[in-house]
């Protein structure tokens, strides 16, 4: 199990020697997890700890907030997958106005090696760190030959066929377009967004379709409008804490995205899941994590409800297929 400090004050005494993966890790994609894979190779030769370190918001929503883009998963999504890729432990770093005026050899120095006892650090060749950014990978580098850690630069993952490296920014723009398949060969796993199931407006029941809704709140960058298939992955009632410890119950799930353009009663886009033959299943209350694999359809306003059910009738039909 992964070990999460959410300040280097947490980190106890004598915690190192540990290699050190730092980014943003936004999405965890395949780019992030060659660094993560890179570290674990490290890690198991020196005969030390893997801990990716991370921060809590996108430095950018500080920084230069009219340039921050939505992130891809929250943060306990994040903490999630770091913890699939195989870390052993995450320091989540609260950025503020007082991280952010940190000097460069400050950071080094209290947080890689007073708190972690890095014996090597790995960052992409576009990291930056410190006071207005003045450190780089150079000045990294330097840091670690003066206070005894090496540092290595990890080059970005490309795709083969579009000559593209593969970046958090690459898998937003997928999603916005609905092609969940090419977010999730970037990703490797499909996209999820995680949240608590609410109640609705219940007009699914009405139509014969009864779905779980999920609240405004919930974690992850929402796909383009329109219906999908994919899973409903039921957490348990309770808090994340509560659901991480209980079992999971995975559903194949019919899942739309959007306003409800046909009765016009949505004010803002949300996402509902139908759960594939299963009647009377109660989800309310229960923290669910909706895994979109293909994308069905767009998003469209239908002139009557004959209309609207003869159309969700064929949907169910090719999210089977889609799911077969």
């Amino acid at each position: 199990m992964v070990t999460v400090f959410r300040d280097p004050a947490e980190v106890p005494p004598g915690f190192g020697p540990s290699v050190v993966a730092i980014g943003k890790f936004d999405g965890v994609h395949s780019g992030h997890r060659a660094v993560i894979d890179r570290a674990r190779v490290d890690a198991a030769a020196l005969g030390a700890r893997v801990v990716a370190v991370t921060f809590d918001r996108n430095p950018l929503s500080l920084l230069r907030p009219e340039l921050c883009p939505q992130p891809l998963v929250g943060l306990e999504q994040k903490i999630g997958l770091l913890a699939a890729a195989g870390v052993d432990a995450v320091l989540v770093l609260r950025f503020d106005d007082e991280l952010a005026a940190l000097p460069a050899r400050t950071f080094v120095e209290s947080i890689l090696v007073g708190a972690l006892g890095a014996v090597a650090v790995l960052v992409g060749d576009d990291f930056r760190f410190g006071r207005g950014g003045e450190g780089d990978p150079g000045v990294l580098t330097r840091l670690g030959e003066e206070l005894g850690f090496d540092v290595a630069v990890i080059g970005d993952v490309r795709a083969r066929d579009a000559g593209r490296r593969v970046s958090s920014t690459w898998v937003r723009d997928l999603l916005a377009e609905g092609d969940v398949e090419g977010a999730a060969r970037l990703l490797g796993r499909p996209h999820a967004v995680e949240g608590v199931v609410v109640h609705g407006l219940k007009r699914g029941r009405e139509l014969g379709y009864p779905t779980a809704n999920l609240s405004a709140d919930a974690a992850g960058f929402i796909p383009a409008d329109g219906v999908y298939a994919g899973w409903l992955v039921d957490q348990g009632a309770g808090d994340a804490a509560d659901a991480a410890t209980g079992s999971v119950i995975r559903y194949p799930a019919a899942i739309s995205v959007g306003t409800n353009p046909t009765f016009d009663d949505v004010p803002q886009r949300q996402i509902e899941a139908y759960v594939l033959d299963e009647t009377g299943l109660d989800l309310y209350g229960h923290r669910v994590e909706v895994r979109f694999t293909a994308r069905i359809r767009g998003m469209v306003a239908f002139t009557g409800i004959p209309a609207l059910i003869a159309q969700m009738d064929d949907d169910i039909v090719r999210v089977r297929e889609a799911l077969a």
